[in-house]
């Protein structure tokens, strides 16, 4: 029984929600698929979407509630907002960076951002990155902060290797 979460986002695809939504449960573990809502007659007139096509599908990805909405080609996602996947490996970096690319790997983005085959923005960080940020050692933090921003994908190793100096 999933727990009441206040925040829900709510994605907004043309007409992939379904594809969508199997595509993500399939990569994340702890991943289900929930309640799913269909258009029907009623409103045909405003929305224009077909009757049965999937309206809103809601899904859950590591516990976490999302919604998926086959709302039309008005609107198209953006970097403005990502979803952050915060990661204790690096086989987990390398996992999710190759699952969520619409390439295999090669659409890496600076600093370990991806964007997958809708265009919905992911950073996959490692869980010892805010530390490293934040640490009272300025030059550390200068060091670690170079590192990350020459990488596409986050490499555990090459990151603790300038916070350690080497």
């Amino acid at each position: 029984m999933e727990t009441l979460q206040r925040i829900t986002p709510n994605f907004w695809f043309d007409k992939q929600a379904e594809e969508a939504v199997i595509f993500y449960t399939c990569i994340f573990k702890n991943s289900h698929i929930g309640l799913i809502n269909r258009y029907g007659k009623e409103g045909h007139e405003i929305h224009g979407m077909p009757e049965g096509l999937i309206m809103t599908i809601q899904f859950f990805l590591d516990g976490q509630e999302f919604i998926a909405l086959n709302g039309g080609p008005h609107f198209k996602f953006n970097e403005a907002i990502s979803l952050l996947v915060h990661c204790d490996t690096q086989e987990e970096i390398d996992y999710y960076a190759k699952k969520l690319s619409p390439s295999e790997g090669e659409e890496n983005q600076q600093c370990g951002w991806v964007k997958d085959k809708f265009g919905v923005s992911w950073q996959i960080i490692p869980r010892i990155l805010p530390k490293m940020l934040h640490d009272h050692d300025a030059e550390r933090v200068r060091r670690v902060m170079r590192a990350m921003l020459a990488m596409r994908k986050i490499n555990i190793a090459e990151l603790e290797k300038a916070y350690n100096g080497g």
